[in-house]
């Protein structure tokens, strides 16, 4: 949604109504995750993507339907039945779209949304998508984390009880930028069936922290800007830790990188989806940053930069401060995926593929050389990150320090 938001909210604001579809649910190879949107505009106009091309057109004329009688409906592509709409997938997944007109009378909170989105405060909405009363299909609840005894929801889903019950559920989500489709009772009873409510979550970017401000780390911090992550740049040198050169990073901090993670753990500010990389291999600058690192309680991803003789001297001096075996395990070092990278433009790409693996449980293959899906699923739907155990191979040629 958030790559439609600026167009849907021009209409909004405009007094149009809009057909908006929204993908709820996913199964197999799936081109798009939950919460990808596609609009139809007052004029006609397409915005966005639900399928990658697969399904537009059958979802662009439902749009126009519901727009014309205002009933919101769920829809499953990729599944053959008698119903027109069913067209199927090329790749051979399946979804499950939610299509529903929208205008400022049928999603008043909206402006506010946008305001929390656009200011990195963290916002869900939960939609009624499925219920057997069609009086509350569409019915929205926007839940924010509750601070200061605030209840910090506005909307209805239709009942109390289903308010509580989501509002609670919702926040877990939110917490961990989760997006999914819960099922409840008809009233929000947990251990029902009947009801189910789709939770997208718009949480503020995740942020890469990359430590060493060398050439490799300007092409990371450009790789993690392209990923969506918030990336800082932190370095105890000022005349390498400048804007200029790292033109891609949200933020250039010059401090030693030890003393600002650990201001950052005391401020609250790390979370279980932040990705920890550091490029100095030089011990004076990387052991203290990732004593710290490594004895955070959640972190998604610690990897550092070296050759093996970087590291197993690097192992040394962190077994040396303390450290245990079990701490030491989350270190992905050498850094990356075995890609034969060369250029810092590479392992940057070398170190994104090793985040995203273990982000979804990939392997590093070549799907080519692989059957099964295309798509890993995991539990988490992508909100962290499992530290790697074992260190991948991928740049480790390309430092002979």
């Amino acid at each position: 949604m958030r790559e439609v938001l600026p167009e849907l909210l021009r209409w909004w604001r405009a007094g149009a109504t809009v057909g908006v579809g929204t993908v709820v649910g996913t199964w197999r190879s799936a081109p798009r995750p939950a919460g990808a949107a596609m609009l139809v505009g007052p004029g006609g106009e397409a915005v966005g993507s639900v399928s990658g091309g697969c399904v537009e057109g059958a979802v662009y004329e439902l749009a126009g339907s519901v727009v014309a009688d205002g009933v919101p409906v769920l829809q499953r592509y990729g599944v053959s039945d008698d119903d027109a709409y069913a067209v199927g997938l090329t790749c051979g997944g399946i979804l499950d779209v939610f299509v529903e007109s929208v205008s400022s009378t049928t999603y008043p909170e909206l402006g506010e949304v946008a305001d929390d989105i656009e200011a990195g405060r963290p916002v869900a909405v939960a939609t009624v998508i499925e219920h057997p009363d069609p009086a509350r299909l569409g019915r929205r609840l926007v839940v924010r984390p509750e601070q200061d005894g605030a209840v910090g929801a506005s909307g209805t889903l239709g009942s109390s009880r289903a308010d509580d019950a989501v509002t609670d559920d919702a926040r877990g989500l939110l917490a961990s930028g989760r997006t999914e489709t819960l099922t409840y009772g008809p009233d929000g009873e947990r251990r029902g069936e009947g009801m189910r409510v789709f939770v997208s979550s718009f949480a503020p970017k995740p942020r890469m922290l990359v430590f060493g401000a060398i050439d490799f780390a300007a092409a990371v911090a450009h790789q993690g800007h392209f990923l969506g992550y918030h990336v800082t740049v932190c370095d105890a040198r000022p005349v390498f830790a400048t804007r200029s050169r790292f033109p891609s990073a949200d933020e250039v901090v010059v401090t030693w990188p030890h003393r600002y993670l650990e201001a950052e753990r005391d401020a609250g500010r790390i979370d279980s989806r932040t990705v920890i990389c550091v490029l100095t291999h030089d011990p004076k600058f990387d052991v203290p940053v990732l004593e710290v690192a490594l004895r955070l309680p959640e972190v998604a991803y610690v990897g550092a930069m070296g050759s093996r003789r970087t590291h197993d001297d690097r192992m040394a001096r962190l077994r040396e401060a303390g450290l245990t075996e079990r701490e030491l395990a989350r270190l992905s070092s050498p850094v990356g995926l075995d890609l034969g990278a060369r250029t810092p433009e590479e392992t940057a790409v070398s170190i994104a593929a090793e985040i995203i693996a273990l982000q979804w449980g990939g392997r590093g293959d070549r799907l080519g050389h692989r059957d099964g899906p295309i798509h890993h699923h995991t539990t988490g739907s992508g909100a962290g990150l499992v530290p790697a155990s074992t260190a991948a191979e991928g740049v480790a040629a390309n430092h002979p320090d």
